[in-house]
């Protein structure tokens, strides 16, 4: 293999590789819209207001906060028509099976915040910084590996 070729194969590794401990998230609640910046359509206009970095959460049986590996976001409305957002970062406990870790899989239905009944949905993600936002125009996961690749193969080539 021509130190060209490593280089460029090696280069484009490294930027698969997600550096870092935990995720940055956004972090608010809005109850009954009583936080309209937290609500969506969600506007950072970026603000650190609501930004945590790097997002620390707790860990089931254990004391403390950990370096989180997902972001969330809860929307929903409770018995009386009252409606709840809320953006978070969370990390998965180790535990066996998906319905004790809430950030496994995204879904829809009921649950309990605050002693009171909620239906709503559960989002989580992991492939981005902030990805807890309303919408998302692109993954770097998948935009920034790109780019370095496209650009590998042209400095392999003019070599």
């Amino acid at each position: 293999m021509s130190l060209s070729l490593y280089i460029t194969v090696l280069i484009t590794l490294i930027f698969f590789i997600k550096f870092g401990d935990s995720i940055d998230c956004f972090k608010c609640i809005s109850i009954n819209r009583d936080n309209p910046s937290c609500d969506d359509p969600f506007h950072n206009n970026f603000s650190v207001k609501f930004f945590e970095a790097p997002c620390m959460g707790g860990r089931k049986g254990r004391d403390g906060l950990y370096p989180a590996t997902s972001c969330v976001k809860i929307n929903g409305k409770f018995e009386n028509g009252t409606s709840l957002t809320i953006r978070s970062c969370e990390l998965d406990s180790g535990t066996l099976t998906t319905d004790t870790e809430l950030i496994r899989m995204s879904h829809c239905g009921g649950f309990v915040y605050g002693g009171q009944y909620v239906r709503g949905c559960v989002q989580s993600c992991n492939d981005a910084d902030g990805c807890n936002r309303a919408t998302m125009a692109i993954s770097s996961n998948v935009f920034y590996p790109t780019i370095i690749s496209v650009l590998s193969v042209i400095i392999y080539i003019m070599c």
